[in-house]
């Protein structure tokens, strides 16, 4: 029992979050906040409005003043806040600063270009860098991972590599991409605009091999590298020497896949690179810049937009499907009556966006009915688990709605979300058994998020779904995914966060999952993970963690205190049991001195994912509804 005067301070807080909360809901019901990514978005936008002769000079204007703000001391552009110089990201935004006119003895670029001369120049960049680049002239595209056309017309499941064993996000990106990387276009720039500057030494004396040594080494990789380096070796030959019968079936294969999916709102994928691909693809197919599949992308990709007075970037997608549902069990969870109007209305539009037409995802699921919710405002061929599972419990703590529809749509949800279970007892973000790990070693790979397969974060929103509906341990979905979450822990305690930084949101959402399903809390895996929450709590009362955990294992749990990741954490230990005690106390300290007087938190670093160790985001509402939530739990308990 908390004294008076806590709980007075405790309810003046959670007041003011809900507060805050209810008076950003958009009219029609749902909740959306930025999805701020790294600036590599935003340099590309600037590439593609001179690739396809489109540009802005006003937006081109303020854009080079956000690139100018985000520009690190040492010259370089990082991934994420706090985090060290990208080479990728500081050659894009060198490039884009460059073709907008600033000049190369700006203190901006001389700064730059010694960081990216240092490092190597444009030969040590990722495969898409070079890609941007070799569009200009500025990189031989014979120094580009092969990737023939004929791709499309490889049948599964009988080959090792085709386009549905790879994960959504790069099926959009690749597709477009088969194009583009056929045709090879290159729009030569004026001598005085090329990035001559940028090589330690003559281009062409510069080796573009790519190298047979992965890094971190193993010899399972090095195997797979050394085979896939051979076999991109061949397909450059066969390209260059072969008549290639099937090129013009491939093609046209291309072009129906990406017709049919620039044909329904959302853009291709509903993030920003395939939209940006299939413009150039679709160009080089011969439709006309005003066609409306063309103006179609470009019209999603300026809904893109971030604009200031003085400064404009761009989000990778916007996130209303997520930020919605999550608000919905905030407000929920914090107290507010489930029958308040607000809730209906946010309830009501999620049901509007359930998809209830086939997806890619059928073809490893043909016999699987339609009935997930998307990400975005529309993304109707790939709907996704977590974005189901959230919504589905925002829907059954909602009571009142009309009761035939919302039964039907819980069903068709949660059909879908069943029988997109994995054969490993997992679940995954948008297709089931996309596993194929030794193809993250293909040379255009280079990113290593080729795949979508299970994970654990995903895992632990399945069983806290479950348990949400009233289903137990001993159903036999449940007890396969127990198999899964069983065997990946880390030895330490915690699992891995897939789609939040990292260990902390991967912890907090099993132990969500564990204690829903009924699993019991004295169970030591259950309490080793607790005892890895509790040790790496910051000295302030927070907890923190920082993106760089992706890579080096060591910084697991490691990181200055934010908002977000202590209610993660706060919420993993009250699954678990812990409801009292110093740390919890310190937790709940941390935030209700945090909050700002408007009844908001912030969160100075990242704290999402895109593909760990290459793209991060950070949702500007989690610091919003997290820790509303986590403080309402902690109210609840304590009464």
């Amino acid at each position: 029992m908390l004294p008076s005067g806590v709980v007075t301070v405790l309810t003046d807080a959670i007041a003011r979050a809900q507060e805050y909360l209810l008076a950003h809901q958009a009219p029609d019901g749902h909740w959306v906040g930025e999805l701020e990514a790294d600036t590599t978005i935003t340099s590309e936008y600037l590439l593609l409005g001179h690739l396809i002769d489109r540009v802005d000079l006003h937006k081109e204007a303020k854009a080079v003043q956000y690139l100018r703000r985000e520009q690190l001391p040492d010259g370089g552009w990082s991934l994420f806040a706090g985090g060290p110089m990208d080479l990728s990201a500081t050659i894009k935004a060198y490039f884009a600063m460059k073709l907008a006119g600033v000049g190369v003895d700006d203190p901006a670029l001389v700064a730059a270009r010694e960081r990216i001369r240092e490092i190597g120049g444009p030969v040590k960049a990722n495969v898409f860098t070079k890609i941007q680049l070799a569009l200009f002239g500025e990189y031989d595209w014979n120094g580009v991972p092969a990737m023939p056309v004929e791709i499309m017309l490889l049948p599964r499941p009988f080959f090792l590599f085709n386009i549905y064993e790879v994960s959504y996000w790069s099926r959009t990106v690749i597709v477009p991409l088969l194009i583009i990387m056929d045709r090879k276009p290159v729009k030569w720039l004026p001598p005085h605009l090329s990035l001559d500057e940028l090589w330690p030494e003559p281009r062409e004396k510069t080796s573009l091999r790519f190298p047979r040594v992965p890094e971190p080494f193993s010899w399972r990789k090095l195997f797979w590298k050394n085979v896939f380096i051979a076999v991109d070796d061949g397909l450059k030959i066969w390209e260059r020497f072969t008549t290639r019968p099937l090129r013009k079936r491939a093609v046209e294969a291309a072009r129906v896949w990406l017709e049919e999916r620039l044909a329904v709102p959302g853009g291709l994928g509903g993030i920003y690179p395939a939209m940006a691909n299939s413009i150039l693809a679709m160009r080089l197919l011969g439709y006309p810049d005003d066609h409306p599949l063309v103006l179609g992308q470009l019209k999603e990709i300026e809904a893109l937009a971030v604009e200031t007075d003085d400064a404009l970037h761009y989000q990778p997608c916007p996130s209303p499907v997520w930020d919605t549902a999550l608000a919905i069990n905030a407000l929920v969870e914090s107290g507010l009556p489930p029958e308040h109007p607000t809730l209906r209305r946010a309830a009501e539009w999620l049901i509007d966006r359930q998809i209830l037409v086939p997806g890619d995802w059928q073809k490893k699921r043909p016999h699987v009915q339609p009935g997930g919710w998307a990400f975005q405002y529309r993304n109707d061929f790939y709907p996704d688990l977590d974005d189901t599972a959230m919504v589905l419990m925002a829907l059954e703590k909602v009571p009142g709605l009309d009761g035939d529809a919302v039964r039907l749509s819980k069903e068709r949800g949660l059909g879908w979300f069943f029988g997109m279970q994995g054969e490993d007892g997992g679940w995954a973000s948008f297709d089931a058994d996309n596993n194929r790990l030794y193809l993250n070693n293909i040379p255009f790979a280079d990113h290593g998020a080729l795949l979508d397969p299970s994970t654990e974060d995903l895992t632990g929103r399945g069983l806290e779904l479950l348990g949400t509906l009233g289903y137990r341990g001993d159903f036999e979905p449940a007890q396969r995914a127990l198999h899964f979450l069983r065997h990946t822990q880390r030895h330490d305690g915690p699992w891995y966060g897939r789609w939040g930084v990292n260990y902390i949101y991967g912890t907090w959402s099993v132990l969500r999952g564990l204690r829903l399903i009924g699993e019991d809390l004295r169970h030591e895996y259950i309490q080793r993970a607790v005892r890895w929450l509790e040790r790496h709590q910051n000295r302030d009362g927070g907890w923190g963690e920082t993106c760089e955990s992706y890579s080096d294992p060591e910084f697991a749990g490691v990181g200055e205190s934010t908002p977000s990741q202590t209610a993660w954490a706060l919420l993993g230990l009250f699954a678990a049991g812990r409801t009292s005690g110093r740390a919890v106390e310190r937790g709940i300290e941390y935030l209700l001195g945090t909050q700002r007087n408007d009844g908001a938190w912030e969160d100075r670093f990242w704290n999402g994912t895109g593909f760990p160790r290459v793209f991060y985001l950070k949702y500007h509402l989690y610091a919003k509804y997290f820790p509303l939530w986590a403080l309402g739990i902690y109210r609840r308990v304590q009464a």
